[in-house]
């Protein structure tokens, strides 16, 4: 008897497990929900501040902005405080930083309140990650992590038409609002099933790394965002920009002359991660700015309400969660080489063709051509999160990991900034201080052939890169 309650301390039942993963996933549908729900209000938030839409950036980046320079932070906080404190602690940031997002009366108050929700971000997914991890026994990791990744694709199917029917048929202070129930749940079901797991040995924390990396970032990544934003005085954004270029620049020599940093750079020294990493970022740069320019395009260029909008622009969500069964049969019988190669070449051909609904087609043909793109850019997408840790030795999985997750918070940031940038020089050049379905096509075009020129680095994956994953997975049943 008494051996078998030390087993049940030590291994979790399968039911407790399941409970673990389902608090650790509210999160994470929170998170994603929140971005694609307040990309839909974005039309209507402008017009009740009397912006730009363009000005509402700030909104999305601000927050992208705030995970890209805290989640390098998040596993040193998790192993020093207790992962289940930090998960409880960053739910109620992000709670607090929702209401305050709610009760905003200005473009700069609601980015200043979207820092601190970014804050609760990069430490609650990342952390409830390392909770899973620690938690989950080996032998339902796996059961685990599906069942984990299914709220990360039911907030992009859901948001959408949930952003679009609260803007449309109630206030956007209500897209804030749903955040607080979800937060106030998980905690109180973190702290009733969640145990307190540390990790048996605490690093000294990278002070000067993140000293340099924090604010090169946020400098680097704010002074792009605010290119344009009325009321940014050109000469202040540009002083921002080189000093965050030049921090960054500080940190990459800093990090290069040891391992360890919050970024660990020497990571790039390994081929497959160098390539999927690099290549990732470029491919995610582009394609990703389309959440942000189709409901603009189809709010502010073609007239739609935030609700049709949103029922349209959900079918590419529906489309990743399709390709979620699909992807390990397609990688197996063609490789991950052959299919980041061709597939980012299919999956940027396919996300100009939203350049085309200017002509006004039949929304049966905007679906079905998101829904496709929906279904290549999550197999790339998919591709590329397995391929980067294909040659990662078990004691760097946690750095590639952090590596992996900043650079990938980051490239949404710029995808929009950039995407932004193209329209705002359009409408400079045209003398239009309105936008107008004319100007999103070019767009859409120059971040689809971004996206291609991925393959410029995916190309120097070997032939074989990946099998190992493969070989992996297919041995797992058995």
């Amino acid at each position: 008897m008494q051996k078998r309650a030390e087993s049940t301390e030590t291994e979790p039942p399968k039911a407790r497990t399941a409970v673990v993963v389902l608090i650790v996933a509210i999160s994470l549908f929170m998170q994603n929900l929140d971005g694609t729900v307040l990309s839909t209000a974005i039309p209507t938030m402008a017009r009740e501040f009397r912006v730009n839409p363009l000005d509402l950036k700030l909104a999305l980046t601000a927050y992208l902005l705030a995970l890209a320079i805290f989640i390098p932070a998040s596993g040193w906080v998790a192993d020093r405080f207790g992962a289940r404190n930090v998960f409880c602690a960053a739910m109620v940031v992000f709670a607090v930083g929702s209401i305050a997002c709610a009760l905003s009366q200005s473009v700069l108050q609601i980015v200043a309140c979207r820092v601190l929700q970014g804050i609760g971000g990069a430490m609650m997914v990342p952390v409830g990650r390392i909770v899973v991890l620690r938690v989950v026994p080996r032998q339902e990791f796996v059961g685990a992590m599906a069942l984990l990744s299914i709220p990360a694709l039911l907030g992009p199917i859901s948001g959408p038409p949930l952003g679009g029917f609260i803007t449309t048929y109630a206030t956007w202070q209500w897209i804030f609002w749903i955040n607080v129930p979800f937060a106030i749940l998980g905690v109180v079901l973190a702290l009733i099933f969640i145990p307190d797991v540390k990790a048996a040995a605490q690093s000294s924390f990278d002070f000067i790394g993140f000293a340099l990396i924090g604010p090169g970032l946020s400098m680097l990544l704010a002074g792009f965002s605010l290119l344009g934003v009325d009321g940014a005085g050109h000469w202040w954004v540009g002083v921002v920009i080189v000093v965050g270029a030049a921090l960054v620049a500080a940190y990459i020599r800093y990090a290069l002359s040891r391992s360890g940093g919050l970024i660990d750079l020497t990571l790039l020294n390994i081929p497959s991660f160098r390539a999927g990493i690099v290549g990732g970022f470029i491919f995610r740069v582009g394609l990703g700015a389309s959440p942000f320019l189709l409901p603009l395009l189809l709010q502010e260029g073609l007239g739609f309400s935030a609700f049709h909008s949103g029922m349209i622009t959900f079918v590419t969500g529906l489309g990743a969660l399709t390709m979620k069964t699909l992807a390990p049969r397609i990688l197996r019988r063609f490789g991950f080489r052959s299919v980041l190669l061709n597939n980012a070449v299919l999956a940027s051909v396919l996300a100009m063709v939203p350049a085309l609904f200017v002509l006004s087609p039949p929304v049966w043909m905007m679906i079905v051509a998101l829904f496709v793109g929906g279904l290549l850019r999550s197999l790339q997408f998919t591709s590329l999160s397995i391929v980067v840790f294909s040659d990662i030795s078990e004691e760097q999985i946690s750095r590639a990991s952090t590596f992996s997750a900043t650079l990938q918070e980051m490239s949404g940031a710029v995808g929009i900034a950039v995407a932004a940038i193209i329209l705002e020089l359009i409408q400079h050049f045209r003398g239009s201080e309105t936008l107008a379905a004319s100007q999103f096509p070019l767009a859409f075009v120059l971040l689809s052939l971004l996206s291609i020129v991925s393959i410029l680095e995916l190309r120097k994956l070997a032939p074989n890169a990946g099998e190992s994953m493969l070989a992996h997975k297919e041995r797992k049943p058995g």
